[in-house]
């Protein structure tokens, strides 16, 4: 069932307010078709970008600092125990070189795409 326009606004006043205004409007002045184009053009790639373990351990220059990111990360909640155990794991039997190239200082400025 589609409710018609005037049922709508009894229904949801403030948001049919704001829909029929012309206050928040977005222009849409151009179209790329080219996806590596728009890609380029879009907003900064890390900009909402949150790292990760990984990414920190990736900050890394020892196993012992690795170490030491896994552990506070357990203790905050923002990994479990298990990813934990399995992220020890990895760095006790390949090193803190198998999360990936180290990711130097100001990384996410020097590598934006822009």
């Amino acid at each position: 069932m589609k409710p018609d326009k005037k049922t709508f606004k009894k229904l949801f006043p403030n948001l049919s307010k704001e829909l029929e205004s012309s206050k928040h409007k977005v222009a849409i002045n151009s179209v790329r078709t080219n996806v590596q184009t728009g890609e380029k053009a879009a907003s900064k790639r890390f900009f909402y970008y949150a790292p990760d373990v990984v990414d920190f351990i990736r900050r890394c220059d020892t196993n012992e600092q690795a170490e030491g990111i896994i552990n506070y990360m357990e203790e905050r909640g923002e990994i479990d125990k298990q990813y934990a155990e399995k992220l020890r794991k990895q760095l006790k039997e390949k090193g803190v070189q198998s999360f990936g190239p180290r990711k130097e200082e100001n990384y996410y400025f020097k590598n934006d795409g822009q």
